[in-house]
């Protein structure tokens, strides 16, 4: 484990002086973020216009929603969209050789090789509207609904990852994956609304197929001291569960995989 720490901290390290030296870019992205929130917000605003609940939740208590899907994607832009974007490239290119040579876990590097600082304040704004948030809706922000709160969006994390990481390994089979990538992506972003906004059909689409609900609203319910414990066992058993099938398609994909010298 201190190898494999040793390595993330180089890998994280070069990466992120390589993304400094552009540092307009990261100008852009924050503006884009800042413009992404905005809409974001204006969006759910238009919800609560004639001052009545969405799907039982107050205005404040959907801003934590929002909050905890922008933590999400801004994990998404510092090392998801980063990494497993790459990996339909080195299939490609033949490149995916030299990372199974290397003498390490062939999912880690793939999956932690580079960082972009761009994503982080995203993350931290995602946080920050979730504390500031929560207060407003009447939650009293325990020590112990703010650490359950972290470990369900760090299973929401998993689960995030192990889906896209999955549809990334197809592409030994498969051409382009991007498509794919976006329409989950796009899915996705329902998880800005809690899920009993929505019709029951939908509820049962984004708990069972897609586990919508468990990246976004089951962490806001854990902040709002409101959680059930079912759905907090629910999450953490969904993440285990996405992350075991992560790693087993993985090993089962390099089976089909056809070298670039073979």
């Amino acid at each position: 484990m201190g190898r494999y720490l040793l390595v993330l901290r180089r890998f994280w390290g070069t990466a992120a002086a390589g993304q400094m030296e552009y540092q307009l870019n990261l100008l852009i992205e924050l503006l884009a973020m800042a413009a992404n929130l905005a809409g974001s917000l204006f969006v759910l605003s238009l919800f609560f216009r004639g001052g009545e609940a969405l799907g039982g939740w107050s205005w404040p208590a959907a801003q934590v929603v929002l909050g905890a899907y922008t933590v999400l994607d801004g994990l998404t832009s510092t090392l998801l969209r980063p990494n497993l974007s790459r990996i339909v490239t080195h299939v490609q290119e033949g490149t995916l050789d030299f990372v199974l040579l290397k003498p390490l876990d062939s999912q880690f590097w793939l999956s932690l090789r580079t960082v972009s600082p761009a994503g982080v304040p995203e993350l931290l704004v995602g946080i920050g509207l979730m504390l500031w948030a929560a207060p407003q809706a009447g939650a009293a922000l325990t020590p112990f609904q703010v650490l359950l709160a972290a470990v369900l969006l760090g299973a929401a994390a998993l689960i995030l990852y192990a889906l896209w990481f999955v549809l990334a390994a197809t592409s030994i089979w498969f051409v382009k994956t991007w498509n794919a990538t976006e329409v989950l992506r796009a899915t996705l972003m329902a998880g800005r609304y809690p899920v009993t906004a929505y019709p029951s059909a939908m509820r049962i689409l984004f708990t069972v197929v897609l586990p919508v609900a468990f990246l976004t609203t089951v962490p806001a319910e854990a902040l709002l001291g409101r959680l059930h414990w079912p759905w907090a066992l629910g999450s953490a058993a969904v993440a285990t569960l996405a992350f075991t099938i992560s790693r087993l398609f993985w090993h089962f994909a390099l089976r089909f995989y056809t070298s670039a010298s073979s």
